[in-house]
Formats: C-alpha cells, sequence, structure tokens
C-alpha cells in the first residue's frame, strides 16, 4: 500500500496512490490526514488496504497523482530521531579531521532529535539564509513507527514499522562544528527536512525488505548528473529495529515517530573510501563524504557545498527501474524575510 498526503491545510490531505504512481483515490472517508491513520492503525489500516485494492482495479473514482502535489506524508510529525547506521560515514568524516573514533560506535548507535513541525515538501525550495553556511543534501531512509513501548525489544521494535521513506536530511556543514563544540548537539545546523512524496507499507517492497533493512541503491543527483547510488542496505551498522529500540530506550515512542537512518554509505570493493560517481564508483548520499574522502586522498576538499540554484533529486527503484516512492527534487534558493 502507498500513502501521500496532497497540500491542505496543516496537516495533508491523505490519498492512496497506484503502486505505479499514476493515480489516487481519496481516503477522507475512512481517515483525513494520514497521521490520524497512525493512530488507529489496527482498525484503519485493513480499510485503506482495501481501497488501494480497489484503486488497483479501477474500481473507484481516481485522479491523476502529481507529485507536484504533495505535502511530506507527514507534513508536521511528533517526533524525528535520525540515526546514524552508516558508520563507514562517521569514520570517514572523522579520519578526514584526523580524529579517532570511539569503538563504541560499533556498538552504540549515535542518534539525534532533529526538528519535526515542519517538513518540507518533495519538490518544495530549500531555502538557506547564506551559501556559506555549508548548505548540503543527506540522502536517507526512514521508518514510521506505531506505538513503541518503552524498553521495547527488538522484536517489538520491528513489529512497529508501519511505513518506509526517503528523506532529504539538510544540513548546514559550516554551523555543525561550533554547535557540538558547546556540547549540546544540533539546532540551527539542521533546518527543515524532506520526505518522500509516498510512504509505502513494507509489503510492498518484496524481497528487498528483509524486516530491518531496504536492500536497493538510493539515487542521488546533483544537478542531472549521477552524485551516488549506494545500496541502503549494504555496510548498514545498525538495522531500523535496532535503531528504533534505542530510540525507546528510555521513553515510548508514539504513533507517527519518525526513524532515520542517517546518510546511507558504502565503503569501496576494496573495503576503502567510496569512489565518486564519475569515476565509476557508487559514490555518495551526501556532499561531506565526498569532501572527506577528497581531503583523506588529496590533502584538501575540491567539491563545494550547495549553492543557490543547484537541484538535487533523490529516488529510490525497484529491480525493475519502476520508481517506489517518487522523487524529492529540490532547488535550493535565498531565503528573503517577507515585508
Amino acid at each position: 500500500m502507498k500513502l501521500s498526503s496532497l497540500k491542505q491545510g496543516r496537516d495533508g490531505r491523505l490519498v492512496v496512490v497506484s503502486r505505479d504512481l499514476t493515480r489516487a483515490t481519496d481516503a477522507f472517508f475512512i481517515v483525513p490526514t494520514l497521521q490520524q491513520a497512525l493512530d488507529d492503525w489496527d482498525r484503519v489500516e485493513p480499510l485503506l488496504r482495501d481501497l488501494a485494492e480497489q484503486l488497483e482495479h479501477g474500481s473507484v473514482p481516481s485522479f491523476r497523482f502529481h507529485e507536484h502535489d504533495c505535502a511530506s506524508p507527514l507534513p508536521r510529525a511528533y517526533q524525528w530521531a535520525d540515526g546514524s547506521a552508516y558508520v563507514n560515514h562517521v569514520e570517514l568524516v572523522r579520519k578526514a579531521r584526523g580524529a579517532e573514533m570511539p569503538e563504541s560506535f560499533w556498538t552504540d548507535p549515535l542518534m539525534y532529535q532533529g526538528g519535526s513541525d515542519s517538513f518540507l515538501g518533495p519538490r518544495d525550495l530549500v531555502f538557506a539564509a547564506d551559501e556559506a553556511h555549508g548548505i548540503d543534501f543527506e540522502a536517507e531512509v526512514a521508518v514510521i513507527t506505531g506505538d513503541v513501548p518503552m524498553g521495547a525489544t527488538r522484536e517489538e521494535a520491528a513489529a512497529a514499522i508501519r511505513l518506509i521513506v526517503l528523506v532529504n536530511d539538510v544540513s548546514l556543514r559550516n554551523l555543525i562544528p561550533a554547535e557540538l563544540a558547546k556540547g549540546f548537539g544540533f539546532f540551527q545546523a539542521k533546518p527543515s527536512s524532506t520526505l518522500s512524496p509516498v510512504a509505502v507499507t513494507p509489503d510492498e517492497l518484496g524481497d528487498a525488505w528483509d524486516g530491518g533493512k531496504l536492500h536497493l541503491p538510493l539515487i542521488s543527483t546533483l544537478n542531472g548528473k549521477p552524485f551516488g547510488c549506494p545500496n541502503a542496505g549494504v555496510d548498514m551498522t545498525f538495522d531500523f529495529p535496532t535503531l528504533i529500540a534505542h530510540a525507546a530506550k528510555t521513553r515510548p515512542l508514539g504513533p507517527g515517530t519518525i526513524i532515520g537512518s542517517g546518510t546511507v554509505s558504502n565503503k569501496d570493493k576494496d573495503g576503502g573510501p567510496g569512489r565518486p560517481a564519475a569515476e565509476g564508483g557508487l559514490g555518495y548520499s551526501c556532499i561531506a563524504e565526498q569532501r572527506t574522502v577528497e581531503t583523506i586522498l588529496q590533502g584538501q576538499p575540491r567539491t563545494p557545498f550547495l549553492r543557490f540554484g543547484d537541484t538535487i533529486r533523490i529516488e529510490m527503484k525497484d529491480k525493475a527501474g519502476h520508481s517506489i516512492f517518487g522523487a524529492i527534487e529540490q532547488e535550493v534558493a535565498a531565503y528573503r524575510k517577507e515585508a
């Protein structure tokens, strides 16, 4: 089942989307928003699934589905907790600045609590105040949960996964060092993130979903040129049930909690840093990682961060080459405060 929120009010209007992403049908007579569906999932999910089957068979009224009309599936959420499941990414970043990586990073996930009150729509502009802030994208996978009890086991965490989405976790890289140096975590360096046009239930992914990881390439293009296609199921040190259980160690998680994987990152075949897409490698899911590899191999970074007018596209396709979640496609623009 594929669900989307069209732009309407603060929380969008829930629609069910066809598997090929061409048609949609309103779900308002069942439940008006995705958050309300997650709040009452056990009752609502079978009804939405039946509507999805009717849509596939052409037995309900439908309309053309346009990704430009979409808000993020959850335009605002009660919680957004982003992990760093691909420890290869963390190791590279620390190596570039000559810092040792604690052994605990391989056994205890990194996670921060991000802003969840204003997710951007998948085709919305990414506004930034200053190019000097080091504007970057981060291509990620995330899961949306139902209720998760405090102290949840890995099995309970896995059972709570309701939906899967893609994420553009926008980062302002040049603001990060000063914020982290304060010892209190990110805030200004992490503006609004973006979710893919469509959220899908795990069964839609077939054998690409193993219950904890999504084994497909995550494709990023920058200004129309390939930037990265690492496999989200490879080099993922901590899978989603582990991340969810980690987040729920000292608190329950409410329905609609979004847990991110962090930047998807693969090692090269020889075990070293991945190679750029332009050199036949799998590339990267953020500019910071390419700059890190450049620093390690060449002594300094050469790839600039995003500039106003740049466009980033993030997408994942099934084995037949069909888009699963629709595409996040966003232009970076200068923010101008309205008079």
